[in-house]
């Protein structure tokens, strides 16, 4: 099987069971909540479909991106709900259950936003030719049938068989993980040499690209720090194995994929630290008397 055939069955199958994982340690209870509360919900799409993609592509302007490189990170832009924002929100010392049902909320919805962007958003900042309606169909399935299935098989035994969920979710974490080095390790090995050609400039828009979608969730986050922490965490995890799948599928063997994982990367160990650097920060309190 060639390297690249690998690479995608590989990523696609790490994606398909991370969100089972995912699902089976969410309380449907927290997404009710979150889904209920209106004004967070708005904050959370503000942040993460209009502000994050428009920070990209005036990044993406200024610094002038070759077309494949945009468009990989124009893909990323468009998919929210990373299933790392729980796990770095209870780091920080966020809202946990706002957090969970945010990023549920996100993967939902993003299966249909997430397409409908890049139609509009590839012609005019990539250069690239619309995506066709055939297109848009394909990659509206793969999303279904790679996150919203699995995500909800695992919501599914949650919410019905706990028990069981509980005693599946350890493995399914574990699992999880390895298929996620393996994924990531193929990538690196078929792109090395394109990763190798990211330039100090390249990580300073990336470095930008981080700290304005951070700025973005903590802005909109409302007034207590919990929840500034939570939507900025939630904004600043892009999808990545949704986004390798999407990129693989649409741009195989160009930049774009590497696109993707460089700047994947950068989010996930930018958001580790900074959220490593809130928790170890005292919360506040009341004086000592």
């Amino acid at each position: 099987m060639p390297l690249d055939s690998l690479v995608n069955l590989v990523v696609t199958v790490a994606v398909f069971e991370m969100m089972v994982a995912v699902g089976l340690g969410v309380a449907v209870a927290d997404v009710i909540a979150v889904a209920k509360d209106g004004r967070i919900l708005t904050r959370a799409a503000l942040a993460n479909y209009v502000c994050v993609p428009v920070a990209t592509v005036v990044l993406l302007m200024i610094f002038d991106a070759h077309p494949m490189v945009a468009a990989g990170f124009l893909v990323l832009a468009v998919c929210p709900g990373a299933p790392f924002g729980p796990p770095l929100t209870v780091l920080a010392g966020g809202n946990t259950a706002q957090s969970v049902g945010l990023m549920t909320i996100l993967v939902v919805t993003s299966a249909v936003i997430a397409p409908a962007s890049l139609y509009l958003l590839l012609p005019w900042i990539a250069g690239y030719q619309a995506l066709t309606i055939d297109a848009i169909n394909r990659m509206m399935s793969t999303l279904i049938l790679v996150q919203l299935l699995p995500l909800g098989a695992g919501l599914g035994v949650r919410h019905w068989r706990p028990g069981l969920a509980d005693r599946m979710l350890g493995p399914a974490y574990r699992l999880s993980m390895v298929l996620n080095v393996v994924a990531i390790g193929l990538i690196v090995a078929a792109d090395y040499h394109l990763l190798m050609e990211v330039r100090l400039k390249g990580l300073i828009g990336m470095l930008l690209l981080l700290m304005m979608s951070l700025a973005a969730g903590w802005l909109l986050g409302g007034r207590g720090v919990e929840s500034r922490k939570t939507l900025a965490l939630t904004t600043s995890s892009r999808n990545v194995g949704v986004g390798l799948v999407i990129a693989m599928d649409a741009f195989g063997g160009t930049p774009a994929v590497t696109a993707v994982l460089a700047y994947g990367l950068v989010g996930v160990f930018g958001s580790l630290i900074l959220a490593f650097l809130w928790g170890r920060r005292p919360r506040s309190g009341p004086p000592p008397s």
